[in-house]
């Protein structure tokens, strides 16, 4: 058991050292690299509270400067290494009958500094609370699924006010963008680079978005199934279709569907090449 055990840590500490090595070029110093590599082995930790302090302390550092520094002010290509990621993902899941998922989550927090903060509807509350929201894509194949993109929501209060994007340092061009275009922007950057991926899907807080995110899916003949409202009009065409089942029922499938206070409808799309 315990031979069992140090092979899988072997493994782990060998494959984790892979996906440090292939993003090396986007660090500018060799110091932010390795800083970014013990930053990286104390998420994967299992902290229970996760920050820079956290982080910092499980790692041997003696402060969280050294980890703030590399999130706030350190160079190096954060979308680079979005993608050399991306491409270490495929080559380990790539699937043409995989699922790209869009969510989104919610971290709390108690200030107004960090950037995008407002009190706003967080499912990590369950209310409205204080919060930063991101959207987030995962790739999901049958040897198993992982994040490959992400997108942070600047909210109109935010994107309106240039003095307090500038103090937080958020780039001059950016604007204020719907959580539906953030997802749009990752699905097509994704499909773009090859991703193979036979659907989409995504909850109601999606779903609901027809001219965001639904019509450009069916532009380019991209099969999705996305969650709608019951009372949400889908409206007709060739490869739609939309179908519904009570809380609580079992689907057509057999399968019984997720409980809830009200029903949930599924707007989907065959697409171009799907069944």
């Amino acid at each position: 058991m315990a031979a069992a055990v140090s092979v899988e840590v072997v493994r782990w500490q060998a494959l984790l050292g892979e996906g440090l090595g292939r993003v090396a070029g986007r660090f500018a110093r060799v110091e932010p690299r390795r800083r970014a590599g013990r930053f990286v082995a104390g998420l994967l930790s299992g902290l229970s509270r996760v920050n820079c302090w956290t982080i910092a302390e499980r790692v041997g550092e003696r402060t969280p400067d050294g980890m703030q520094h590399l999130l706030s002010r350190a160079s190096w290509d954060a979308d680079g290494v979005r993608d050399d990621l991306r491409g270490w993902v495929l080559e380990h899941l790539a699937d043409s009958d995989a699922v790209l998922v869009i969510d989104e989550t919610g971290d709390l927090k108690k200030g107004t500094e960090t950037v995008g903060v407002q009190r706003q509807y967080t499912g990590t509350a369950g209310r409205i609370e204080n919060s930063q929201m991101s959207v987030f894509l995962t790739y999901s194949a049958r040897r198993g699924h992982t994040l490959i993109d992400r997108e942070l929501y600047l909210p109109q209060s935010w994107a309106e006010d240039p003095v307090r994007r500038e103090r937080a340092g958020v780039p001059a061009g950016t604007g204020f963008a719907t959580k539906s275009a953030l997802a749009l922007s990752m699905i097509i950057r994704a499909l773009d680079a090859g991703t193979p991926a036979k659907w989409v899907t995504g909850d109601e807080a999606y779903g609901k978005d027809g001219a965001g995110l639904r019509d450009p899916l069916e532009t380019r003949e991209q099969a999705y199934v996305l969650a709608v409202a019951c009372d949400h009009r889908v409206p007709g065409r060739a490869t739609s279709a939309s179908t519904s089942w009570p809380a609580g029922s079992r689907n057509e499938r057999g399968r019984n569907s997720p409980p809830g206070p009200a029903r949930k409808d599924i707007a989907t799309t065959s697409g171009h090449g799907s069944d």
